[in-house]
């Protein structure tokens, strides 16, 4: 199996899981084992759903604003976890890949591996909140139409995509690439470079 279709089969099913409840404060529970790629995988789409649903409810209006600046705080953790977690899935390719003789021609990728594969995880839950519109009943059905138009766009997104991905793993592995690992240092985070915090202190 391919490093995509692992991990579009593992976002498939935490996508689903995640949809059973559809809250974002139902307990997580992966199905695979710790310390696995699948299990950050599991857990990396995980908080995207519970970001993508997020990012929903602050969109709404009528929101309270004190309810609402409780939801950017939370879609702030939320987006650190996530750049959290996509630097260790680039550990994962790093150590995998660290031994490769690279060759004399050899390029770098404009992404790392795992900022492809999180644009993957994003991808999935585009298609799964899409198919719903496409099959939303009581929606007008040029709604569903074109619904259905974009979600076959994505559909081939994917598979463009997934073929990009591992043709990326592929050239790494055979050194006609060759992987860096940059840390995002997220600066508004931090309230050693955060301006608005550290002159708070």
């Amino acid at each position: 199996m391919t490093f995509s279709a692992l991990s579009t089969s593992v976002f498939k099913e935490a996508t689903r899981i995640y949809h059973l409840t559809d809250h974002v404060d139902a307990p997580f529970s992966s199905p695979y084992s710790p310390n696995t790629i699948e299990s950050d995988l599991f857990l990396k789409n995980w908080i995207d759903a519970v970001q993508w649903h997020l990012e929903d409810s602050i969109r709404n209006p009528e929101i309270n604003p004190i309810d609402a600046l409780a939801l950017k705080r939370r879609i702030d953790k939320s987006n650190q976890d996530r750049t959290d977690l996509v630097e260790r899935i680039d550990n994962y390719f790093w150590s995998n890949y660290q031994n490769v003789q690279v060759l004399q021609d050899a390029v770098i990728n404009t992404e790392s591996p795992a900022w492809a594969i999180d644009r993957l995880s994003i991808l999935i839950l585009k298609i799964w909140h899409m198919q719903a519109e496409a099959d939303r009943a009581e929606a007008a059905p040029d709604h569903r139409i074109q619904c259905q138009k974009k979600l076959n766009v994505l559909n081939e997104q994917l598979v463009d995509l997934s073929m990009a991905i591992d043709q990326l793993l592929s050239d790494i592995e055979s050194g006609r690439r060759f992987m860096k690992v940059y840390k995002q240092m997220k600066m508004y985070n931090d309230p050693e470079l955060n301006p608005a915090l550290y002159t708070k202190k």
